[in-house]
């Protein structure tokens, strides 16, 4: 079940994985799990996230009913 949309939000921004983990200070294999919802981020780092994609939030945010 998918829970954020990042990977979505990065792909959309045409940035990597990579450019976000040296932006977030975290490993590339940590914003991995965030972007394949292996994990979740800290509501900290989601809006992070949000922050350096330059989108908001809820924008990250997977309704659990949406396939």
């Amino acid at each position: 079940m998918k829970m954020n949309r990042i990977k979505e939000a990065l792909q959309e921004k045409r940035l990597t994985q990579v450019w976000l983990s040296g932006e977030l200070g975290k490993s590339f294999k940590m914003v991995n799990a965030y972007a394949c919802n292996r994990k979740q981020p800290s509501l900290e780092t989601l809006f992070q996230i949000a922050d350096l994609l330059q989108i908001n939030a809820t924008d990250l945010i997977v309704d659990k009913k949406e396939k």
